[in-house]
């Protein structure tokens, strides 16, 4: 039995269609984020502006939302170390 060489192709054809349906979609969908992400990026910046503007230190602001994504015992752990250096720096 020999298989019709005509029918695989078309297989191959129209799955490689749904792949490339399948993949434009994962694209679209990637640049919409991508698009949201720039949108809200900005408007972070535009809060840090605000946040200037009234005074507070940026730097300072941007290091404390930077340590409220660790957890206390990885924060504890990383003040620990550091002391520890800026002791041995003479730091302190």
């Amino acid at each position: 039995m020999s298989e019709n060489p005509t029918s695989k192709s078309a297989d191959v054809s129209s799955s490689e269609g749904v792949a490339a349906d399948e993949l434009r979609q994962f694209i679209e969908r990637i640049e919409r984020l991508e698009e949201e992400k720039a949108g809200i990026g900005g408007d972070i910046k535009e809060v840090f502006q605000e946040l200037r503007g009234r005074g507070f230190d940026v730097k300072a602001v941007r290091t404390l939302i930077r340590m409220r994504k660790k957890d206390h015992s990885e924060r504890q752990e990383e003040e620990a170390i550091l002391d520890l250096y800026m002791q041995a720096l003479g730091m302190v």
